[in-house]
């Protein structure tokens, strides 16, 4: 099995979720990292383990992602990290699967299945192996105690429960460092 490392400069974590019962509100978390233990010979072999700092959310608004990093949603002041370690994988086909891992939030730990695709692996000109993933799951954010809402005068709440979370992943496969034996 070979050690892999995300690419965060090519890699995105984000997700919606509705707002007013109208639109969809977007945002997405940049600090992020990880290893991906990935058994190309037998991929449900393979494990995933993702450290995410929550006040790195951003939302395009400020003022909303003040809210979200508050202990009405994320506390990010008690808590600066969700986490998901993968459990098992699933394979489905060549390049379908499901990953079914821990996701813990505010210290709430629940499971989750990310429907996942692997995209392929290529050759950077530096001479890094490089493997693409995208994966996707539906949670309702009150199983992780993300309670806090507004009702509205027409009906309905100010956030939906249900979030889509989006996955894109390019992680880099490591080169075990040879080590030269000095003759005494």
């Amino acid at each position: 099995m070979t050690s892999w490392v995300i690419d965060n400069s090519h890699s995105h974590v984000q997700f919606t979720v509705r707002h007013m019962m109208i639109s969809k509100a977007r945002g997405r978390f940049s600090n992020f990292s990880g290893t991906v233990d990935f058994d190309e010979q037998t991929p449900a072999n393979s494990s995933v383990s993702v450290q995410i700092e929550v006040a790195s959310i951003d939302t395009r608004d400020e003022k909303r992602d003040g809210h979200l990093k508050s202990p009405d949603f994320f506390d990010a002041a008690t808590s600066p990290y969700m986490t998901f370690v993968s459990k098992r994988v699933e394979v489905v086909d060549d390049s379908h699967g499901k990953i079914v891992g821990d996701l813990t939030i505010r210290g709430v730990t629940k499971e989750v299945v990310l429907d996942t695709e692997y995209t392929g692996q290529a050759k950077s000109p530096w001479g890094t192996t490089s493997a693409g993933f995208s994966a996707s799951a539906k949670i309702n954010r009150k199983d992780w105690g993300l309670n806090w809402n507004v009702a509205l005068e027409t009906g309905g709440v100010l956030v939906g429960e249900e979030v889509t979370i989006d996955i894109e992943l390019e992680i880099v496969k490591q080169v075990a460092q040879e080590v030269e034996e000095v003759a005494a």
